[in-house]
């Protein structure tokens, strides 16, 4: 298809129907011109919905057409049939038979010839008849309102075109007065454009998905007087006790009018009242606010302003608007951002608009929903990525008190694959050279380039004038992923200038040029220390990270220390885990009937960037993940330290004290015998005393120093749990809702149980030519001589084992393993470790020790490499039925750095349905993962020790153990504890165990849950060392304190009868 670059289309006209041949000599369609991106659109204005409307949400027509060429044709003798079917609206029509969902991440999944689209252009028409309300006054200016259309559309009512418009996240509205006939049914056409030049600034991480997905609305305004719209700030006093309430009001206005504002508190009391006449059509006003409450994130205190038009003469209404108003002020004050005067901290995260079932079309239940999930872990911020959101997110935040970093619907990220493919860019080259080799180039396309400017200006004027008046928005964001150019330079500009009472935000600035501060994706904790001490304490623009924690899959790890560096350098504010919620859509296999959350790749869609979209705190139903679980403990709004028989409490707030909490606490003891259930030795409650943000507080709990003196008489460890619960409801929880815990653990253990009472016979010996088996009353122990390892156990004639104990190195790769460890460590071959016995012994011990031991020297390799394990494994049986198993390993040969974990794995018969711990529950963790779960006694069954990640992967491990028992139905089975045999056997290590019916092999075959059989047996580990998590999806790796490293080592497995 041949389009001129050089002409405009002046036209309202679009492609006309199938049935006629197009005119490819014709000038540039709307949706490939750069420089319409709006034709007949009403000036942008904050979100407001007046008394006199009709929602036209519901059930519309629809004609699915693979180009605008064949989309049905409109004229006004209305619309030519052709086939229509059924549409709900908001929707996409790829979720409702009409096409399919495609997924990228970076990539353009169209040729990269901007403004051109394909001339495969899928269309969508949509149709309804909707009639004017007959109560509705005769003098009315009737507009169309359209929140969310994807991507570019025209619409016409009865037969005329009305205008048209792109920006698919942003609203449009439309005057129809002279189009709409009074008295019957008129009828609005939508043709919807998949892809238009917008489509290359809006090339987010997302799904793409087509139509109209937000609300549509008939609105009635008042023709010849009304408020057009309004610009509410409030500013505080130096002291930061009284404000000003400055208002600017656009006016269209026939004649002189009055305006009475009423600013009511949340108990209706009146607070401010005021009237003025307006003779302009701007208003600019200021009224001064004596000791106003102050909205902040922790205390979101809400007034009501009431705007009022009226008729001059007679007092009659005209029109009203109410406005929800928080007071706070916004500034940059020794070089941080601060609200109302303090510094605040971002404990964020990156949210975008998703629903496993309707896409972007987002539920405004749904979007809550999510907002008090997050407020409900810790969160206290939300980065609207990378568009704005649905418009009533705002009103939630404004109500539930969250800080938004709200952000203009701008990321063209696909350029940079089409400069670095060419230049054939190695994707693990470091990111800052990369950068530097591709981003001027990339952003020549639209960021840098003059002719886009106008469309940039206007994606920044939809975020500001929608989203002014909200009082969480805090700061403004010109997109993302976008490189930098004059174009971004155009856009700080001009919201500087409109609105110079927020901060505005851009990541790909790096050198703050139009930008308020620093800001930063994925640095390791490393870099993060290097910005934060750039200037040292002289600098004037605080770095925040617009992404960090990437959480795909099992992840993120390493939260706490990203934390302990923000809390250490008053430059760094906090910022925002990437991200909110896997992006999973529900899909129902036809063939098969099984159901899953798709991801890229999994609807044919090509090209694709698979699972990157499923990387999300919560599933795809948006219920938690571990990772959120984890990054609510990270993201406490306090901190406990035990001094003596003082608790030292720090409040991490930024406003509040800590008088809306209870504290309660317990001791327990918890005991080492796995036959022993933990014991309650004290508990209570405290209040807490009036403790300001940023500073500490004491109580003093005597009962510790009792139960110190106590402890040294018992077995076993000795915790205290403190428990911080609302002790009243909130808008966001209700009492009881515990925000933070804090556990401490008073000493070393004394006394380690291992050993069960010694015997004094040895176990019995039958020394066969392929076995040696032990034997006692009660059991029955088989040792094959092939292969060096326990190939039955029965005790009391219950099989115990379907798989022996075997040493093994791999995990099934988690999304952040696959990034590059998963590579090295399948390079290395510790997927494909093989056992080759070179020798085998058998003694008895006697008289002291009484058992009887069996040694087995093999090494242990990948084939094809020469490196490998020279590995001793020592097998003790006593006359009860215990066994340990020492293991003795030493790499040989050019051997891999680190490992995934190294342990003994088995499988246990499929009798066993039961597991109870001591260590870290009940929850799943892992060593940089780790510290959302309590230290305890847990006890679950082995079906839900899986965490059914919509990827499966590595899971469901358990770090800090100290004993695991497995145990049937009636409670019989064995239990297990980890130690160290070259130091002293008799005390216990910590140790990971798994318990679960997947292998890793199973885990890592499987591309969705309904892939997965489970076993009928249970897969189990015992890991002496298991490497942490890192975020290497999307960032930094496994921190090197969380590495496995290989290298010479000594571990030991104490198993024994239960009970």
């Amino acid at each position: 298809m041949r389009l001129s670059r050089d002409k405009e289309d002046s036209s309202v006209s679009g492609p006309s129907a199938g049935a006629q041949s197009p005119d490819l000599s014709a000038p540039r369609p709307d949706y490939c011109n750069e420089q319409v991106f709006q034709r007949n659109r009403l000036p942008a204005r904050s979100f407001f919905i007046p008394k006199r409307f009709v929602l036209l949400n519901g059930s519309w027509r629809f004609h699915y057409a693979p180009t605008p060429f064949q989309a049905p044709k409109v004229d006004t003798a209305g619309i030519n049939s052709a086939q229509w079917s059924e549409i709900e609206v908001p929707g996409h029509w790829q979720l409702q038979g009409h096409g399919i969902p495609q997924y990228t991440n970076v990539v353009y999944p169209f040729p990269v010839v901007p403004p051109f689209v394909p001339t495969d252009n899928p269309t969508g028409t949509y149709r309804r008849s909707f009639a004017v309300p007959e109560n509705w006054e005769t003098s009315l200016q009737l507009r169309l309102r359209f929140d969310g259309v994807d991507s570019a559309f025209h619409v016409f009512v009865n037969g005329s075109e009305i205008g048209y418009s792109q920006g698919s996240r942003n609203p449009a509205e439309f005057d129809l007065t002279s189009a709409v006939t009074r008295g019957k049914p008129n009828e609005v056409v939508v043709r919807v454009y998949q892809w238009s030049d917008g489509s290359y600034i809006e090339d987010q991480d997302q799904w793409w998905l087509s139509g109209i997905f937000r609300d549509v609305h008939l609105l009635g305004f008042p023709l010849e007087n009304r408020i057009d719209d309004f610009f509410v700030k409030t500013v505080f006093d130096s002291d930061y006790e009284n404000a000003t309430l400055t208002l600017n009001l656009k006016l269209k206005l026939k004649q002189t009018c009055k305006v009475e504002f009423c600013l009511t508190g949340q108990d209706a009391e009146v607070c401010f009242e005021n009237t003025v006449l307006a003779t302009e059509k701007s208003l600019d006003l200021r009224f001064p606010i004596e000791k106003p409450t102050a909205w902040t994130a922790e205390e979101p205190y809400l007034y009501t302003l009431r705007m009022t038009l009226r008729n001059k003469h007679d007092e009659t209404e005209i029109q009203t608007v109410r406005q929800r108003v928080g007071f706070r002020h916004v500034e940059i004050k020794n070089g941080n951002i601060t609200v109302n005067g303090q510094s605040i901290m971002f404990r964020g995260v990156n949210r975008h608009d998703h629903h496993p079932h309707l896409g972007r079309a987002v539920p405004l239940s749904f979007i809550k929903n999510d907002l008090l999930l997050m407020k409900q872990h810790n969160i206290n911020a939300v980065r609207c990525s990378h568009y704005p959101s649905h418009p009533q997110l705002y009103d939630l935040c404004d109500e539930l008190g969250l800080w938004v970093l709200d952000e203009a619907d701008l990321e063209c990220h696909g350029f940079y694959e089409a400069v670095a493919r060419p230049l054939d860019i190695p994707e693990d080259m470091d990111y800052k050279k990369r950068k530097a080799l591709t981003f001027p180039q990339a952003a020549k396309f639209t960021s840098d380039n003059p002719v886009w400017r106008e469309a940039y200006l206007d994606r920044m004027r939809q975020l500001v004038e929608r989203d002014k008046n909200h009082a969480c928005v805090v700061i403004w964001s010109l997109g993302n992923e976008a490189f930098y150019g004059s174009n971004h330079r155009a856009m700080y500009d001009w919201g500087k200038s409109y609105d110079p009472s927020r901060p505005i935000h851009y990541e790909a600035d790096t050198k703050a040029l139009s930008a308020d501060m620093f800001s930063y994706m994925y640095p390791t904790l490393a870099e993060l220390k290097k910005y934060a001490q750039a200037e040292g304490e002289s600098f004037t623009k605080p770095v925040i990270l617009c992404e960090y924690g990437h959480a795909m899959g099992n992840g993120p790890g390493a939260l706490e220390e990203y934390q302990e560096v923000f809390r250490s350098h008053r430059r760094l504010q906090g910022g925002f885990i990437w991200e909110w919620a896997n992006h999973g859509l529900w899909k129902i296999d036809e063939a098969t009937g099984t159901a899953y959350y798709a991801y890229g790749g999994d609807f044919g869609d090509v090209p694709n960037d698979g699972g990157f979209v499923m990387d999300g705190l919560c599933f795809s139903d948006h219920k938690p993940t571990p990772g959120l679980i984890e990054l609510k403990k990270a993201y406490a709004p306090l901190h406990v330290d035990v001094d003596g028989s003082q608790i030292v409490i720090t409040n991490r707030l930024d406003f509040l004290d800590l008088t809306h909490l209870n504290a309660t606490w317990k001791i327990l003891q918890l005991s080492h015998d796995p036959r022993s259930e933990e014991e309650l030795l004290e508990s209570g409650n405290f209040t807490l005393p009036d403790i300001e943000p940023h500073e500490k507080g004491r109580v003093d709990l005597p009962t510790l120093r009792t139960t110190l003196q106590r402890r040294y008489r018992l077995p076993g460890e000795c915790w205290l749990t403190i428990s911080f619960r609302l002790n009243k409801d909130t808008i966001c929880a209700q009492a009881g809702h515990e925000v933070a815990w804090y556990q401490h653990r008073f000493d070393e253990p004394i006394e380690n149980f291992l050993r069960p009472n010694m015997s004094l016979d040895l176990p019995r010996i039958i020394n066969s030519e392929l076995f040696y088996t032990v034997q006692g009353d009660e059991f029955s122990i088989t040792i094959d001589k092939v292969h060096g390892s326990i190939s039955k156990w029965t005790i009391n004639g219950n099989p115990i084992l379907t798989r022996p104990f075997h040493l093994t190195a791999w995990r099934a790769p988690t999304d952040n393993d696959a990034a590059h460890d998963a590579k090295q460590w399948a390079h290395w071959g510790l997927d494909v470790l093989e056992t080759q016995i070179r020798a085998i012994s058998i003694e008895k011990i006697d008289p002291q020790h009484k058992y009887v031991q069996i040694n087995v020297d093999s090494y242990i390799s990948p084939a094809i490499l020469a490196w490998g394990f020279d590995t001793t494994t020592t097998y003790r049986i006593d006359n009860s039925g215990c066994i340990d198993i020492s293991v003795h390993i030493k790499p040989t040969g050019p051997a891999p750095k680190t490992l995934p974990r190294i342990g003994l794995e088995a499988h246990l018969d499929k009798r066993i349905e039961d597991v109870a711990w001591f260590g870290r529950g009940p929850g799943e963790s892992y060593s940089d993962k780790k510290l959302s779960q309590k230290v305890g006694i847990y006890s679950k069954p082995v079906k839900d020790m899986h965490t059914p990640y919509e990827i499966p992967q590595e899971n469901g491990s358990r770090a800090d153990t100290r004993w695991v028992r497995f145990t049937d139905r009636h409670g019989a089975g064995i239990s297990a504890a980890m130690y160290d045999p070259a130091n002293d056997e008799q005390r216990a290590t910590t140790f990971h165990f798994s318990a679960q019916h997947y292998t890793a092999t199973d885990l890592q075959n499987a591309a969705h849950p309904c892939d997965l059989v489970a076993r009928e047996d249970v897969v189990v580990r015992f890991d002496a060392e298991h490497a942490g998590l890192g975020t290497a999806a999307c960032g930094p790796g496994i921190l090197d304190k969380y590495a496995v490293k290989c290298k010479e080592r000594t571990f030991g497995l104490r198993l024994a009868p239960y009970p």
